[in-house]
């Protein structure tokens, strides 16, 4: 199952990039991956739910970053913008997701897509919102 999960953030990614670049209807890049992009081995329910839901909540994730980045989340690069709400929304709406896999998914789809020290930037940001919205799993496992 997590290499299905790992397809369906790669895919996420892929659409969201897609979305923030062109504006376009998050129904159309859906159907657009279903048909043109080889989803074989790729949990489709959990990319829907990627998809739609980051966007539902972008605000909200988003406004998570605020205290940790020095310029508007718009100015960050696109697919490491991508990259951070995917672990963002799993930190936020996902507690079956450990913390440790939401914040190393993210990161490797960055050092895979995004520009050659971008990861570093979703590592650490997303280290430091999980300290806040994972507060008992953190101190859970530093014990």
């Amino acid at each position: 199952m997590s290499r299905e999960r790992s397809n369906a953030r790669r895919r996420a990614l892929q659409a969201l990039y897609q979305w923030q670049m062109t504006g376009q209807n998050l129904g159309d890049i859906e159907t657009q991956f279903l048909q043109e992009e080889d989803m074989a081995k790729t949990d489709l329910d959990y990319f829907k739910e990627l998809l739609h839901q980051i966007p539902k909540h972008i605000t909200d994730l988003e406004a998570y970053c605020v205290p940790h980045v020095s310029r508007p989340m718009d100015q960050v690069d696109p697919v490491e913008r991508a990259a951070l709400l995917i672990g963002l929304y799993e930190l936020k709406f996902r507690p079956d997701v450990p913390y440790r896999v939401a914040i190393n998914e993210a990161v490797e789809l960055a050092k895979s897509f995004g520009a050659e020290q971008g990861h570093k930037f979703v590592n650490g940001l997303l280290d430091k919102v999980a300290k806040e919205l994972r507060a008992a799993e953190f101190k859970a496992k530093s014990k």
